[in-house]
């Protein structure tokens, strides 16, 4: 065993062990074997309902449900929030920005390993740096661009796009200016920020209508903020999801029609005679094409960090695993990953994507969340984790033909997972579900590990 993978092992110590925490409970019946409908029909016993609030701090001003959080990419402590100002059909969005540093942190081992008197952990209440108004209906996503967050925008079901300039003066403070705002759809499915250092303050959107939006925003120009750099057209749905590759040349978008596009946004593909006949993708996938039907559409999109293939989750459980093409040294300048590895489309002539390497069945429905890590370098471990709407989460191993490491059921109480994230570079998975509850787990096949906190 190397010595990375011994210091992997104590990245997590304290967590349980996922078989003393999850549990499948069969035929309908409790743990007590009695039968879930006969105590349906029980109207004279009480349920009891325990909460545990394992946070540090609370941020409670939103009225109603929340949709979607960032963090600033610089200063971590900084999140932004977006959802409703109310209940009303008609109620507009609301979203709100606040600083997590002031938190105190808690001990690591539990109340029973202190010397001294144990006292209850205290909550704190954070306060609301700035408020983003001006969203006539839900925001429902948020976004800092890259690479120094120097703007924050925000989409919603408004179709509105609003900029905020962002200018962080530690320890002063916040200063939070409306630079400007477009429209050019009715509703904004989703928003991602461009990571290329060549093309800072960059952002592309996909539209209810199936469009893609890309543009650059000029913190500098109040009166000409948001400038439209692209636009796409070719999806036949509503264009549900999207990601850039990591070094920001590719845009990954897909669809509830079936499909998956790879947009040449910045024409390095073209450079090098790579894109299709419309001029514009260097990837073209459809639901004409049988090998990538995916009954229900496609609604999560996740890209390998070495930029070499991609994953997307479909509404009948299924994952289609494409590679990607490879620009040529002249338009990917040679990068190291961060773990002594190289970048996957450096120093290496140009190839084509495009080509099918799996296809995943797992889920029994729709698969609303992908992310992709790279665990190891020393043997190559590329991990890819599915969250879906049945409660389950599968892992994924990349570099051993996607066979399945590990599968998990009903990991948030039979409710649906609404996100899985790798902490980047490692073996530890983030997942959160529709009962309220984030949960950690350590992926490594020594065992699987699991900390769970709700709020």
């Amino acid at each position: 065993m190397s010595a990375s993978n011994h210091a992997d092992e104590e990245l997590d110590d304290n967590l349980l062990d996922a078989e003393e925490v999850g549990e499948v409970v069969a035929n309908g019946a409790d743990q007590d074997g009695h039968d879930e409908d006969h105590e349906m029909d029980s109207d004279d016993e009480d349920e009891e309902l325990y909460l545990q609030n394992d946070s540090i701090a609370y941020f409670d001003l939103p009225q109603d449900s929340l949709f979607t959080v960032a963090q600033h990419p610089v200063w971590g402590s900084l999140v932004a929030v977006g959802g409703s100002a109310g209940q009303e059909d008609d109620a507009p969005g609301a979203g709100w920005i606040f600083d997590i540093s002031s938190a105190p942190s808690r001990p690591v081992l539990p109340p029973s390993y202190n010397s001294g008197p144990v006292t209850d952990p205290e909550t704190s209440r954070l306060e609301s740096l700035f408020s983003l108004e001006g969203h006539t209906d839900s925001i429902t996503s948020l976004t800092w661009t890259l690479p120094q967050g120097e703007v924050l925008i925000s989409a919603g079901l408004d179709g509105r796009v609003k900029a905020w300039k962002t200018d962080v003066q530690p320890p002063i403070g916040v200063k939070v200016t409306p630079l400007g705002e477009a429209q050019e759809v009715d509703e904004v499915n989703w928003v991602a920020a461009c990571p290329s250092p060549s093309h800072p303050n960059t952002i592309a959107l996909g539209a209810k209508d199936g469009s893609v939006w890309v543009y650059t925003i000029d913190p500098s120009d109040p009166s000409n903020a948001l400038q439209i750099v692209q636009s796409y057209f070719l999806h036949g749905g509503p264009c549900t999801a999207g990601a850039w590759t990591h070094d920001g040349q590719l845009l990954a978008t897909v669809s509830e029609d079936g499909s998956l596009y790879v947009w040449d946004v910045w024409g390095a593909a073209a450079a090098q005679g790579l894109t299709n006949d419309n001029g514009m993708t260097i990837v073209s996938l459809t639901a004409e094409d049988q090998r990538f039907e995916v009954l229900g559409g496609l609604y999560s999109i996740a890209i390998d960090p070495r930029d070499t293939f991609i994953a997307v989750g479909g509404g009948d459980g299924s994952i289609k695993v494409v590679s990607l093409p490879r620009l040529g040294a002249a338009a990917a300048p040679a990068r190291t990953n961060g773990r002594g590895g190289r970048g996957g489309r450096s120093g290496a002539e140009a190839t084509a994507g495009g080509q099918i390497l799996a296809s995943l069945q797992n889920h029994t429905d729709s698969v609303e969340t992908l992310s992709i890590s790279v665990a190891s370098t020393s043997p190559l471990t590329v991990l890819l984790a599915a969250g879906s709407v049945d409660g389950g989460i599968t892992v994924f191993d990349a570099t051993r033909s996607f066979s399945i490491r590990k599968h998990f059921v009903a990991v948030h109480n039979e409710y649906p997972v609404v996100k899985v994230e790798f902490i980047p570079n490692t073996w530890v998975l983030t997942s959160c579900g529709m009962d309220g509850v984030v949960r950690r787990w350590d992926v490594r096949a020594s065992g699987t590990t699991d900390s769970s906190n709700s709020g």
